[in-house]
């Protein structure tokens, strides 16, 4: 029932910046959070960052802290990640992510739901 709609992706060259966009329809999100992975050939989808839709709070990989920025309009339904200093091991399919938030687990696959299709980051050097 929930759709998620990532966009924003395409190619980029080192220390280059992109704004990823997440648009969520079909439900009105309440104590949710919305989360960022991402997924390399051959890798596991691994957390990038996270937002709680209500109150604003921010999550990141240790690794992509100070590089890596989320945050939400809530008033358009839609998550952006916006990248940094993009480096070519940041290439990737990201993907927007939804569940009932969790701090606990909030950078653990299983507590997200919903799924966006994936957008395609590449970053060459």
């Amino acid at each position: 029932q929930v759709q998620l709609v990532e966009s924003g992706g395409g190619l980029v060259q080192a220390g280059g910046s992109l704004r990823l966009s997440c648009a969520v329809s079909g439900r009105t999100f309440t104590s949710y959070s919305m989360g960022w992975f991402r997924q390399a050939p051959g890798k596991e989808r691994e957390f990038v960052a996270a937002i709680s839709w209500t109150i604003g709070t921010t999550y990141f990989a240790d690794s992509l802290k100070g590089r890596f920025t989320v945050s939400r309009d809530n008033a358009k339904n839609t998550v952006y990640l916006q990248m940094n200093s993009l480096k070519p091991e940041d290439t990737a399919v990201y993907y927007c992510a939804a569940g009932l938030i969790n701090i606990g687990a909030i950078r653990e696959r299983r507590m997200y739901d919903y799924w966006g299709q994936g957008t395609q980051v590449t970053v060459s050097s």
